[in-house]
C-alpha cells in the first residue's frame, strides 16, 4: 500500500467529548520461522489521535451531543508498506493513549489544561459499522 491514510470514525459517546487514537497494525503470523520471537508480533505502521471537539474547527471547538452518531476523520498521515504474505491487517481504535497524550476528561470544559478532578467522568464511547455509518479506514493511492 502507498498512499494518504485516513479514518472516518462514526462515533457516539455519553459523554460531550472525547479522544480517538486509530492504529494501523501489520500482525505477523503466528508461526514465523525466520524468528521464532516476532510470531504473532504486531507492529504499527501508522497511527493519531483526534480530540473529537475540534471535528469541525481548530478554531471553535464544539462538543459532542451524547448518544448522537457523529463523524470524525483521522488523518493517520501518508504511508508506503508492503504486507508479506501471511500477515494480516488490524485497525486499533481506543480512546485513550495515556500517558502518550494528555487525559481528557470528556465532559465539556473550556479548556481541558484547567479541568478539575470532578471533571472526569467515565463514559462509553460507541465506533459504528451499519449500513448509513460505517467507520472504515480508506487508503488513496498515489500515482508513481
Amino acid at each position: 500500500m502507498a498512499g494518504d491514510i485516513t479514518a472516518k470514525l462514526f462515533a457516539s459517546t455519553t459523554g460531550r467529548d472525547a479522544d480517538f487514537v486509530v492504529k494501523l497494525i501489520d500482525v505477523y503470523p503466528e508461526d514465523y520461522p525466520a524468528d521464532y520471537k516476532l510470531g504473532g508480533y504486531e507492529f504499527m505502521i501508522a497511527n493519531d489521535v483526534f480530540r473529537a471537539r475540534f471535528r469541525k474547527s481548530f478554531e471553535k471547538p464544539e462538543p459532542m451531543v451524547p448518544g448522537e452518531v457523529t463523524a470524525v476523520t483521522i488523518d493517520l498521515h501518508t504511508q508506503s508498506y508492503r504486507f508479506k504474505a501471511g500477515h494480516r491487517i488490524m485497525v486499533q481504535v481506543q480512546s485513550s493513549w495515556f500517558p502518550i497524550i494528555d487525559r481528557n476528561p470528556q465532559t465539556w470544559v473550556a479548556n481541558i489544561f484547567e479541568a478539575k478532578e470532578s471533571d472526569y467522568q467515565a463514559q462509553t464511547h460507541r465506533i459504528w459499522r451499519v449500513p448509513a455509518s460505517a467507520s472504515r479506514v480508506e487508503i488513496a493511492t498515489v500515482d508513481p
